[in-house]
């Protein structure tokens, strides 16, 4: 049976850890002082133990069959390293603070999507509905902290953040082992499914994608309060970007039976080509971000949702886990690092609007890439008898 609701209470949990940090930290960072270098190097750290963790985590788990379990300890120590930011202000304190908390939070996601479709089976297409509630936790999480910083102190975000660490931690001890069916005939390696052309053009346009995205994260809610823009809009601009989400996320299995996962994809980059170029060079309209911001449910949602479903085909049985992986680690670990800590280097030297040009460009290289190594749509990778 599938345990439909324990998953989406971890996936609710842990998208809310996103939407309490990510928006919001780095205005405490900044309320400390930090440079816009200082932001983007703590930041990187997030995307900088996305490329190292979850390979290491993903490689144990195929190994000692036990991915639950190294969930469970991701979110304990997770919340430990969190904690290191209730003892310190200092950059390099911050700085051991978030790359123990990054080194563990980062192994948990590839894992738990593998344990998910492992539990869906040939109800793969059922994804969605259960990541939507991821959605829905980032919503209440920046929504609510949004509002409440209009009235407490920026530091009081830390105690509402490690608050949703530790519904991660109970959530963690509620979802159930997934048990694969024994495998009857013999797989190809992960060498041979890296060698497909399609497979290695999925990844380098996620790097691109990923690296798009970099400003966004780390400096998107200080570019709208240094526009002008309230705290409390903030989290409703975050919300509405999570809203065109949700509604992607929905209608993705009616999307993916209509459309080709290659042709999703195209679409997603094109929408994020014009996206950040609207981010950076339309801050003055609040209709022009209202529209971008809408945009998120193809950059990300869509996105996101069509490659997952790619390295699930590409990648399966014992594979699963080691290509959840390496998605999370080149597209959110290496392509989010490159985009972060370009961003940083050229915030206060270039100007935000040509920062977020640069995130355009990067949408169009994967555009490009995608494009031209995945010409055709592919059929799911082979087994050998």
């Amino acid at each position: 049976m599938l345990p439909y609701w324990r998953l989406s209470a971890y996936y609710f949990f842990y998208f809310g850890f996103v939407g309490a940090f990510s928006p919001y930290f780095t205005l405490y960072l900044q309320s400390l002082r930090f440079t816009a270098t200082d932001i983007a190097i703590l930041m990187s750290l997030m995307q900088v133990m996305r490329i190292l963790a979850p390979n290491l985590w993903g490689w144990l788990a195929e190994r000692l069959g036990v991915p639950v379990l190294i969930v469970r300890v991701s979110a304990v120590a997770s919340l430990a390293g969190f904690a290191l930011f209730f003892l310190t202000t200092e950059f390099a304190g911050i700085f051991v603070g978030m790359a123990l908390m990054a080194f563990f939070w980062s192994a948990a996601l590839p894992l738990i999507e593998s344990v998910t479709f492992t539990h869906l089976g040939a109800q793969g297409h059922r994804y969605g509905n259960i990541r939507v509630w991821g959605s829905v936790g980032f919503i209440v999480a920046v929504l609510g902290i949004g509002h409440a910083l209009d009235y407490l102190p920026i530091d009081s975000m830390l105690w509402m953040t490690a608050s949703v660490l530790a519904g991660i931690v109970v959530c963690a001890f509620l979802v159930p082992d997934a048990v694969r069916p024994p495998a009857g005939r013999t797989q190809v390696s992960l060498r041979e499914t890296l060698g497909r052309p399609e497979v290695r053009a999925l990844l380098g346009a996620c790097f691109f994608m990923s690296a798009a995205h970099g400003a966004l994260y780390v400096f998107y809610s200080i570019y709208l309060v240094d526009n002008g823009y309230g705290k409390a809009l903030v989290g409703w601009m975050w919300t509405l970007g999570v809203l065109a989400e949700i509604v992607v996320f929905l209608f993705m299995p009616r999307l993916m039976k209509r459309y080709s996962l290659r042709a999703i994809l195209l679409f997603s980059f094109v929408a994020a080509v014009l996206r950040f170029l609207l981010i950076g060079w339309g801050v003055g309209s609040l209709a022009v971000l209202l529209f971008a911001q809408l945009l998120h449910g193809a950059t990300f949602g869509a996105y996101h949702a069509a490659a997952i479903a790619a390295v699930n085909q590409w990648f399966p049985g014992k594979l699963q886990s080691r290509g959840q992986a390496l998605y999370g680690s080149l597209s959110f670990g290496a392509g989010g690092m490159a985009g972060g800590l370009a961003s940083g280097l050229t915030w206060d030297t270039i100007g935000p609007a040509w920062t977020y040009s640069l995130g355009s460009a990067f949408a169009l290289a994967g555009l490009f890439w995608l494009m031209k190594g995945w010409r055709r749509e592919s059929p799911p990778t082979p087994v050998h008898d």
